[in-house]
């Protein structure tokens, strides 16, 4: 009876065995989820998800499988609908509803129990939307129902969390942030560019570290006399180069990519970083700033007169650009070409640096014939798509001793 389970969950990207699989049925025939969809949810989670990456996945494929089965607690698509009032989270500051519902004496110690039947009673009875109030399941009021209200603890039902007090949360994805294949944000650009290390004590720096091994090899062949022997400290020596798209169709992912450059540029442990950007490809010019005004850019090159190939080379953009202005000497409506197409211009690209990857925030799947720009530059460097996964395999091809 739980075939359609295992395929949606295969379906949803879950590996899962059949010795896993058989393992889950031998378990339910000793009847250890009982009789309670609740006990199903856990047990099967317990044994066919292998990490926690895979939690919100099992959530989506549990709740496409079991949609059906009325539950006491289940939110009808009307009551979630009502709900969605995030545009009045504005009208009244945290603080206000904060202090209106403490003056109400609202915030006292809440039975959780007491709350869940009164919760009940209200999904059995309510028929219309309230928002504002202290009964009714609602938005922006002092019930201990719904989202966006002022008291602390109850139910919450949709919306955004407030103080973070409430016994249960229903119809959110708790796991989304744990996926490896979302797009990513600041701390997790953080942790993914940590990769990029490679210690050496043979930069041009002062020798201001104790060197121990040193120090006691001088001490005992000077006869015990204390003999301090100093060296440079190990400092990470990878130089890198970041080339980010801006404008156009790159609009959409600024925010994610100022995530990326402050994330680069807070991580001061690199040897040197260089930031420039381009707009679609990466012609004649590079633009000191993501506005990509004219005059103010540099020569590219310029940059490989001056940037050696030692020079990580990060880039990142939608490879979106349309065929002409991939191939076409003339194809950058934005600034010169410098009598080369933008695919001449990526291919001196790859001959100079030695490693680079391309990074795409919405890269198609395989090979896309129907995305010919794509296709061309995914030859060109190994491309990898935005998320937490993709960024944690471009770091270590950049990083491959090869």
């Amino acid at each position: 009876m739980f075939t359609k389970f295992f395929y949606t969950c295969k379906a949803k990207g879950l590996k899962i065995t059949m010795t896993e699989w058989l393992s889950l049925i031998n378990a339910l025939d000793q009847g250890l989820a009982g009789s309670s969809l609740t006990q199903f949810y856990y047990l099967a989670r317990m044994i066919l998800v292998k990490t926690e990456t895979d939690f919100d996945k099992f959530d989506m494929a549990f709740e496409e499988t079991f949609k059906g089965i009325k539950t006491e607690n289940e939110i009808s698509k009307n009551m979630m609908r009502w709900l969605d009032k995030q545009e009045l989270i504005d009208l009244v500051s945290e603080e206000e509803r904060f202090r209106m519902n403490e003056q109400d004496g609202l915030f006292h110690d809440l039975d959780k129990d007491e709350v869940e039947a009164k919760f009940k009673e209200r999904l059995r009875d309510q028929d219309s939307e309230h928002n504002g109030g202290s009964f009714w399941i609602g938005s922006m009021g002092k019930t201990s129902f719904g989202n966006m209200g002022g008291n602390a603890g109850g139910i919450r039902v949709g919306g955004s969390t407030g103080y973070q007090t409430a016994f249960e949360v229903i119809g959110a994805r708790k796991y989304r942030d744990f996926r490896d294949d979302r797009v990513i944000d600041n701390r997790q650009f953080m942790m993914a560019l940590r990769k990029l290390r490679h210690f050496s004590t043979k930069l041009d720096i002062p020798k201001t570290e104790l060197d121990i091994d040193g120090t006691i090899d001088k001490t005992c062949n000077n006869g015990g006399c204390l003999q301090i022997v100093m060296e440079k400290p190990r400092k990470n020596a990878v130089k890198l180069l970041l080339l980010m798209d801006s404008g156009g169709t790159m609009i959409p992912y600024s925010t994610l990519l100022n995530e990326l450059f402050q994330s680069v540029h807070r991580s001061n442990h690199y040897k040197d970083v260089k930031t420039y950007y381009f707009h679609n490809c990466i012609y004649s010019h590079l633009y000191k700033t993501p506005e990509c005004e004219n005059g103010e850019w540099i020569e590219t090159e310029w940059m490989f007169r001056n940037l050696d190939p030692d020079y990580k080379v990060i880039i990142v953009g939608d490879a979106a650009m349309a065929p002409e202005e991939l191939y076409s000497e003339t194809g950058n409506y934005r600034g010169p070409n410098g009598g080369l197409s933008g695919y001449e211009w990526l291919l001196l690209m790859k001959k100079h640096y030695k490693k680079i990857v391309w990074m795409n925030p919405k890269m198609a799947p395989g090979h896309a014939p129907w995305r010919e720009a794509e296709t061309a530059v995914k030859e060109l460097f190994p491309m990898y798509k935005l998320t937490v996964d993709g960024l944690n395999r471009a770091m270590q091809k950049l990083m491959a001793a090869r």
